[in-house]
Order: structure tokens, then sequence, then C-alpha cells
């Protein structure tokens, strides 16, 4: 009985000795042909056939019930949590959207402060604490930068602000801090504005208006003068 890669018949009917290891290695490399195997499913598709196919399985265990129902179910838990590690892993913890904050004076550009003060008293007159808040942070910040405590700087935030002035004014920095945080929950925030806040920040205001700066550069003082003078 004649073999198959002993003998092969050319076009013209003669036969044609090839030899048995290169017809198997030239069968081989055909099947290897990236044509043949270009429908074939990927990796993760057959990773994922072969969760949802045990997953299948396990779910008929769990509706048929006995020690094959408790099996099941393990393995249900098990590919659960496998599932949520890979979620966690690629994306991380869940985290809060993050919050956009703008500088002290939004995008209109700074204005004086004692219209940024009576803009904020008209909002607190009507009730509108959250613009009270907004307007008499914008006076504080102002007020600041005409004493000359604070540049003016486009595109300060409040919290910057803060701990800029904190430093020439170093007994009010909790306070400024506090007040900055404020501003920001409010205006760019979730929380909800009240007569307190807006209160808090006036109050400091009309202190720091009353508060004389230290000065980086101060000069220090004489030293005293030593007993006995020069011999």
């Amino acid at each position: 009985m004649p073999i198959w890669g002993d003998r092969l018949l050319a076009a013209a009917g003669a036969p044609v000795t090839v030899p048995r290891d290169p017809a198997r290695d030239a069968a081989r490399d055909e099947l290897l042909n990236a044509e043949y195997h270009k429908n074939d499913p990927t990796v993760l598709e057959r990773v994922v056939d072969w969760i949802w196919d045990h997953l299948d399985r396990a779910m008929g265990s769990i509706s048929g019930g006995g020690t094959d129902g408790s099996t099941g179910l393990v393995f249900f838990l098990i590919v659960a949590v496998v599932i949520g590690a890979a979620v966690w892993w690629r994306l991380g913890a869940p985290k809060r959207a993050a919050r956009t904050v703008l500088g002290v004076y939004g995008t209109d550009g700074p204005r004086t402060a004692a219209q940024y003060r009576a803009d904020a008293a008209g909002h607190a007159a009507a009730g509108r604490w959250a613009e009270a808040v907004r307007e008499q942070m914008r006076a504080l910040v102002r007020a600041l930068e005409e004493r000359t405590l604070l540049d003016s700087r486009p595109g300060r935030t409040a919290d910057e602000a803060a701990a800029e002035a904190g430093r020439a004014l170093p007994e009010h920095a909790a306070a400024l801090t506090a007040a900055a945080r404020a501003f920001d929950d409010i205006a760019y925030g979730e929380r909800t504005a009240d007569q307190a806040a807006y209160q808090l920040l006036l109050d400091l205001d009309r202190t720091l208006e009353r508060t004389r700066p230290v000065l980086a550069h101060a000069a220090a003082p004489a030293p005293a003068p030593t007993p006995g003078g020069a011999a």
C-alpha cells in the first residue's frame, strides 16, 4: 500500500519520489499559514469563553442543589472576586470627581476691594449666601493686594492667596487657610453657604485691615553697646 509522502505524481503523470520528513514539514508549514487562522478567537476571547462556560456550569450546579450546587457557588464567588480584582487593578480605586478650581477672581478679572465688599453686602442682604461668600473672599484678597501684601497675579487661587498672605500675617494664617477652604467648598464644591460662612469672611476681612504685617526683611535691632567701649 503506497504511503503518502513517498511518491507524488508530476504534471505528466510520472511518479516523483518525495522524502517523508520534508513532506511532513511542508504540510505543517502550510497549516501554520496565517490565512487559515485569521478568524480564530483571540487569547482574550478564549479566556472569556472559558469563564462563561464554567460560569454556566456553576449556575447549573447551583440550581441543582446538593454538593455540586455548593461547589458551583464557590466557583461563582471566586470568578466574581477575580473579575473585581481585575477591574480594580485596571481602573484603580474609586475616586471622587476632580474639582476644577479657578482663580479667586473667576474669569472676570479683579475689581477694587470696595466694589467686591459692596456686592457681597448686597447679596447678603438678599439672602444669597453663596454669592455673598464668593464676593467677600474676593474683597479680602483684593484688599491684601491693594496693601501690597500680595502681588497682583492673575489666576491665583484662594488657597495660594491664603498661603502667601499667611507669611505676611502669621497670626492669621490659620484663619486665612480656613477661609480659603470654605470659599473653595462653596464656590466650586458641594457645601451649602449660610450666613455664618459669610460673617466669618467679613470679620476676617475687617480684622486684617487693622493688622500690621510682619516684614520679611525688617531691619534687625542694633546690638547693645558693650560696657567699657573700645580700648
